[in-house]
């Protein structure tokens, strides 16, 4: 029983970190219309510049400080300079330019940092576990991702829903030509809400920079989930994200800690092993089609 607590604690923690790439990814498509694929490359920026604030100040809040407006800056950039000139363009010619910048960073952090992986501490005052039950120890840091991926979840709620700001931003989503003939200036509006993405993005990359090692290319693979989240959730829904990135956090960790237990039952431990890890690598992607089946749309979409 212990274990499975662990191993769930251990799924949210890792749906915390998909969130918090999932809810700027669903933001910035379900309110400016722009298909992202560079999004793991801030997810990425934010690692390297946090790891490596962090090595040369000794302190692990210094590198979170440093992360999120480098993060934000870079996306606000993109933004200006490159994703401008696509909003009015086929999903195609967004697919393809930031594809293309996911090269550009990629090579761009081999330049910088080399090729050789960063690893980042765990700060001493977060280093440690605690017993949550007998017998249960687990990581503190851990507790703490998941702790600032709720307080990042009730923080958006309440800039959407209950600012003057976040009802420009939904509104902007909706009708982006009444909204400017307003007086709101909608170019700002979607340079901010693009570098509130990639500032999230760079959040998930700086904590889980003492899980992970920081590498080139490392935004690539929790990219794919982060999709896999955006399409169960429903596009543009921040109540979808958090519902889609739990959802795939577990299933994903639990499938991984227990489906080769179960498959012993049935099989020699060599085919039990190997077909569990087949099945665990599947259950995300089993998951969305079974969602999808039901509700097509996802499980909270935006505007329903």
């Amino acid at each position: 029983m212990l274990l499975v607590i662990e191993q769930f604690l251990n799924g949210l923690q890792l749906g915390i970190t998909l969130f918090l790439m999932s809810a700027g990814l669903t933001l910035v498509f379900g309110i400016m219309q722009v298909i992202n694929l560079a999004h793991g490359s801030f997810y990425m920026i934010g690692a390297y510049v946090g790891a490596t604030v962090a090595a040369a100040s000794g302190s692990f809040l210094l590198g979170v400080a440093a992360a999120l407006p480098a993060a934000a800056l870079c996306g606000m950039v993109v933004e200006f300079v490159v994703l401008r000139r696509l909003y009015e363009r086929e999903h195609l010619d967004q697919v393809l330019a930031t594809f293309g910048l996911i090269m550009f960073f990629n090579e761009l952090t081999r330049i910088i940092w080399g090729r050789q992986p960063l690893f980042m501490e765990v700060p001493l005052w977060l280093g440690g576990s605690v017993e949550l039950l007998p017998g249960l120890v687990y990581p503190v840091y851990r507790l703490a991702v998941i702790g600032v991926g709720l307080a990042v979840a009730v923080s958006l709620w309440a800039l959407f829903a209950k600012t003057r700001l976040g009802m420009q931003i939904r509104a902007g989503g909706v009708n982006r030509k009444m909204v400017g003939a307003l007086g709101v200036n909608i170019k700002l509006l979607y340079t901010l809400v693009f570098g509130l993405g990639t500032l999230l993005a760079g959040l998930a990359g700086v904590m889980a920079g003492p899980i992970l090692a920081v590498e080139s290319g490392m935004g690539e693979s929790i990219l794919i989930l982060t999709f896999v989240v955006i399409v169960i959730g429903g596009i543009g829904s921040i109540r979808g994200a958090v519902a889609g990135a739990v959802l795939v956090g577990l299933v994903d960790t639990l499938g991984r800690a227990f489906l080769p237990a179960v498959f012993r039952m049935l099989f020699d431990s060599s085919t039990a092993d190997s077909v569990a890890s087949s099945l665990a690598s599947m259950a995300i992607y089993i998951l969305m089609a079974a969602v999808l089946v039901v509700k097509p749309k996802g499980l909270f979409p935006a505007h329903s």
